[in-house]
């Protein structure tokens, strides 16, 4: 089974839409007005659709690395709601290939939050911080 679609709530389309165009690095793959959707395609074929009627999802997206990714937006005006930090170190390589996870979170224009994800390098002991959830 494969995620189709996730809906986020944004009563400001023309901020979201240009907020999450920055985010994903893409332009919406569809616009509907009325009655008011906008529509992103995400890899593996889901859609991210925008809409006032939604309700706010905890979206969570996968960037190559959570910390540059951080510094850019936040270079772009973003709102940081919890730093780059590491989430857990995946030495048996339980989700693919042996990594850290990172994680950060953010604040769209409608202030929903939305997380960012990468997996790197594992960091050696010496560096590792205590992990959080």
């Amino acid at each position: 089974m494969l995620l189709h679609q996730v809906a986020q709530r944004a009563t400001d389309l023309e901020a979201a839409t240009a907020f999450y165009t920055r985010l994903l690095g893409t332009a919406p793959l569809a616009s509907f007005d009325p009655p008011g959707l906008v529509f992103f395609a995400l890899d593996g074929g889901t859609r991210l659709l925008l809409e006032a009627n939604a309700p706010s999802a905890l979206i969570y997206l996968r960037v190559p690395s959570v910390r540059e990714r951080v510094e850019q937006l936040r270079a772009d005006g973003v709102e940081i709601a919890n730093e780059p930090h590491v989430i857990f170190d995946d030495t048996e390589g339980t989700f693919g290939e042996p990594a850290t996870e990172w994680m950060a979170f953010i604040r769209d224009p409608e202030g929903n939050l939305v997380g960012l994800a990468s997996r790197e390098a594992p960091l050696p002991a010496a560096e590792s911080p205590s992990t959080s959830t």
